[in-house]
């Protein structure tokens, strides 16, 4: 049996911050990140999605979190071919893009100004990944990105220009989990080493993935999403406000118990993240694979 770490992405929502799950006395981000890091040993982060880290962030994070904490970081929207605000991008490569739009795709951009994106991003990262706290950079690909050769080799490219540091990969698109290319993708992912990303997710829709456990690295990767009826909504909340019952996790704890014996180390993550759900659906998972031995990140418990 390989580590097992489970964790939510992010720490910081603000409904979160509504629900009382903190403590009164933690009240500033170094305070939550502690009291969080006490509890969990893995988290995502969720905001450098939306707008490239700082270093000086990074290196706070690092310090602020106990020895063997580790984060999983969202890739900037413009790395996922998502769109991307002109206003997100460094101030000094704004000048440098049509600032007119709305949003900019990666293919409006030009090869320089992405260049530098992908150099600062990764930089930024360091203190992280000196510190032995980075996890995996996740590339969560959007509903318009399927399967074939043009999108494999960027997938190929974001593993090469990431390195040293792994990448974890995400598909919202059903082409590449199809019955047909089921295989061929995750054949795809082995062959370079690439961890891909189980997720548990509302189905029929063109973004749905199924809910497929395998390994394709030594890295193993789960995302839980929940299950709304609203999951077309613009609100994010709606989509993801979903608090997943005691015999939903009983269902799930041996299928993540059975990747984790295929896996060196295997991140569980819960992406439901509206209010608490997040936070007490990851305790409970956490109090079903200690019971069997399987989980090896702190006790969430503790000091509640």
């Amino acid at each position: 049996m390989g580590e097992i770490l489970v964790g939510t992405a992010s720490w910081t929502d603000k409904t979160l911050l509504a629900s009382g799950w903190y403590p009164p006395g933690a009240s500033s981000p170094a305070a939550r990140l502690e009291y969080y890091a006490n509890r969990f040993g893995l988290v995502e982060v969720d905001a450098t999605y939306y707008s490239p880290p700082a270093e000086a962030t990074a290196r706070l994070w690092a310090a602020r979190t106990p020895p063997g904490f580790v984060f999983n970081v969202k890739a900037f929207s413009l790395l996922t071919q998502h769109p991307t605000r002109p206003g997100a991008l460094y101030k000094d490569l704004r000048d440098r893009v049509d600032t007119t739009r709305k949003n900019l795709y990666l293919r409006d951009v030009d090869d320089q100004v992405v260049d530098e994106v992908w150099d600062r991003f990764i930089s930024a990262l360091g203190p992280l990944s000196d510190a032995g706290k980075l996890g995996a950079l996740l590339f969560q690909f959007p509903q318009w990105f399927p399967i074939g050769k043009t999108n494999r080799h960027y997938i190929l490219e974001c593993k090469r220009r990431a390195a040293p540091m792994p990448i974890c990969v995400e598909f919202r698109n059903r082409t590449w989990m199809s019955d047909e290319n089921q295989a061929e993708t995750l054949s795809f992912l082995t062959d370079y080493g690439i961890p891909y990303v189980c997720v548990d997710m509302p189905q029929g829709h063109t973004s749905s993935i199924p809910p497929v456990m395998a390994r394709t690295a030594d890295l193993a990767v789960v995302r839980f999403h929940g299950h709304s009826d609203k999951w077309t909504s613009k609100d994010i909340y709606d989509r993801f406000g979903y608090h997943y019952s005691d015999d939903e996790l009983a269902e799930w704890a041996p299928k993540v118990r059975q990747l984790g014996e295929s896996a060196g180390r295997t991140h569980v993550l819960f992406n439901n993240c509206y209010s608490d759900y997040a936070q007490t659906n990851a305790t409970s998972l956490i109090a079903l694979l200690t019971s069997t031995h399987d989980y090896e990140g702190p006790d969430p418990t503790v000091g509640s």
